[in-house]
């Protein structure tokens, strides 16, 4: 299993806060020295729509060529990726919804429009180097229309459009998909045969609105995803689909599947790093294990207290 830490991304986005580039680096740094295998850093929207991603860019160009390997930027067009390129970023994250109701919202225009637009994002990121994964947003419910067809989700993700893209993310948006909904559509995914490999992976990205973050994401790992994202102390959301809350905490999703870089001594880090970025942004903690991790079970080798 491999985790991908969406802080800086969506675990930023609805907080209306704009973090310093110094602030980011350092951030992005701590993860990456922690043993976070991939983080995804920022956006190209727009900043005047999401004021959190406004210094993406300088991020990107802060970091090191060896740090931006392990590193993915959200972008919505081929324009995107040929600025991002510009910069530096090597790995995009090209993202529309299922739904046309919320890819309007999101990205104004229809899932059609942002699917046919995909081969030329794929030719500028290849041309840069890079790879492009392709994000499925609403891939199980919309904000505005309702529950989401899976056959929506299996047409683009067999659609010849897509072809060059590494990876294929599959996202609950709203956090309001259970383990069976996910399973079941993961499995259907890597059924086509294109996803669900080393060299193209699935990609599970939830939110914990329901409760549901942890359980869902194992579900999808079963299913054969190999990818998980979450975001620190379950932080974030989506500032255009209502009703979307935080992120799947990353530690929970570490603490339930025990990749082996994840020590005791790494859940210590990853604490102390969420707990200094939420006390900055006002956020509150939505992560049991880090509820856990400060308790008094001394007996327990992941308590932070049993080892002061």
């Amino acid at each position: 299993m491999t985790l991908r830490d969406v802080t800086l991304r969506d675990g930023l986005q609805l907080t209306g806060k704009v973090l310093p580039t110094e602030r980011k680096v350092q951030i992005a740094r701590q993860l990456l020295a922690a043993g976070v295998p991939e983080l995804e850093i920022g956006s190209m929207a727009r900043p005047d729509l999401v004021p959190p991603m406004a210094n993406t860019l300088e991020l990107v160009e802060r970091l090191t060529s060896e740090e931006l390997e392990r590193c993915w930027v959200w972008v919505a067009t081929p324009r995107h990726v040929a600025k991002a390129a510009e910069a530096g970023v090597r790995n995009f994250q090209y993202c529309f919804s299922v739904s046309d109701a919320h890819n309007k919202a999101n990205i104004g225009r229809t899932t059609e429009d942002s699917l046919a637009a995909m081969p030329e994002a794929v030719r500028y990121a290849h041309e840069a180097g890079g790879r492009i994964q392709l994000c499925l947003a609403t891939a199980f419910t919309c904000p505005f229309d309702g529950p989401v067809d899976p056959a929506r989700v299996l047409a683009i993700a067999a659609d010849p459009r897509a072809e060059g893209a590494a990876d294929i993310v599959i996202a609950d948006t709203l956090g309001q998909a259970h383990p069976g909904q996910v399973g079941a559509l993961v499995a259907s995914v890597a059924a086509t045969g294109r996803w669900g490999t080393p060299e193209h992976r699935i990609v599970f990205h939830g939110h914990d609105t329901w409760g549901m973050g942890v359980a869902n994401s194992l579900a999808a790992l079963a299913a054969g995803a190999g990818v998980v994202d979450g975001s620190l102390g379950g932080l974030g959301g989506c500032p255009f689909a209502p009703g979307a809350s935080g992120n799947t905490s990353s530690e929970d999703l570490l603490f339930a599947t025990r990749p082996e870089w994840f020590t005791p001594s790494a859940l210590s880090d990853l604490v102390c790093i969420s707990e200094n970025l939420l006390k900055e942004l006002g956020e509150p903690n939505r992560s049991r294990t880090i509820e856990g991790a400060n308790s008094e079970a001394t007996a327990f080798e992941w308590t932070i207290t049993n080892r002061n």
